[in-house]
């Protein structure tokens, strides 16, 4: 399943975040955990170098112990970027390590850059996520309440993989994904979603409603058949906006989709639903680069 992980930390407030969830990533044995500093940057050469790199090195050494405690093989990574013209950019290094390490997904978190628009997907979270080939789980936090504060909670303790939101437009690929989800152990339960976005008349878009329905139907036997229970909702409009709807409804704690598609699951470009919603969404998204587009 995902035995080998990539974790890639730039020791923001998200990154312990991402150490406390991914021991939650079912089969996972290894670990490398990678740290990219561009040093072509001026104000980014200090870390390269002196006090600066040693405290990386001690930061890094105490995430490798506490995952280790938890019976897992852990190697570290600090990759400074001293020439772009012959390493590449911070993106670049960690698709490179990922292939050269054959890992078998990338977990890296979403960074906000806008004080209006809490939660972007950051430059190095996108490029990764376009150009990867191996599946890319990016993590998104939801804000803890203050009743949920005072009563202790511990956002750590909740099953990655218990409640996964699979979007599908029935094209081979959102198969080929769903197929892949229903390999994943430890799952409770499975929301379907389609969403119907073409229609000229009630009558036409009705009939896509029913549809979709009976497709959601088949699919939902081959979950109900591992013991899985299962949701279904055909929801009319823009795909992303009733995708993040239901997800939000049916309080999921993953969404799962593929990177391509032939319908709304365009091939992973801007504009793309599978992109808008790992930028839109609070939760984390499981990206799959299972399939082709066809």
């Amino acid at each position: 399943m995902f035995e080998k992980v990539l974790v890639a930390l730039d020791f923001s407030p998200y990154s312990q975040k991402i150490l406390d969830r991914i021991t939650r990533v079912p089969g996972m044995q290894e670990v490398i955990l990678l740290h990219v500093v561009d040093a072509t940057r001026p104000s980014s050469r200090e870390w390269t170098c002196g006090q600066h790199l040693e405290n990386v090195k001690i930061i890094m050494a105490e995430k490798k112990i506490s995952l280790e405690h938890l019976g897992l093989k852990v190697h570290t990574r600090i990759e400074p970027i001293v020439n772009q013209i012959t390493q590449g950019t911070i993106p670049h290094v960690i698709l490179e390590i990922a292939e050269t390490e054959n890992v078998s997904l990338i977990i890296m978190g979403a960074r906000g850059i806008n004080p209006i628009q809490e939660i972007l997907l950051g430059s190095v979270s996108s490029f990764v996520l376009r150009h990867a080939k191996r599946h890319v789980l990016i993590m998104h936090f939801t804000p803890v309440s203050a009743d949920q504060k005072r009563a202790t909670y511990d956002p750590s303790s909740e099953e990655l993989f218990s409640k996964i939101l699979v979007p599908t437009d029935f094209s081979r690929p959102a198969r080929t994904a769903a197929a892949f989800v229903k390999t994943i152990p430890g799952i409770k339960r499975i929301v379907l979603v389609h969403v119907v976005n073409r229609g000229d008349s009630h009558q036409e878009i009705d009939t896509y409603v029913k549809e979709a329905q009976s497709l959601l139907e088949d699919t939902k036997k081959e979950f109900t058949d591992i013991g899985v229970d299962v949701l279904l909702h055909v929801r009319v409009g823009d795909p992303t906006d009733m995708i993040l709807s239901v997800a939000e409804e049916e309080d999921v704690s993953l969404i799962a989709m593929s990177a391509f598609g032939t319908g709304w699951f365009r091939e992973l470009l801007l504009g793309s639903t599978t992109l808008s919603i790992v930028r839109r969404t609070r939760r984390p998204v499981l990206v799959l680069k299972t399939g082709q587009n066809t």
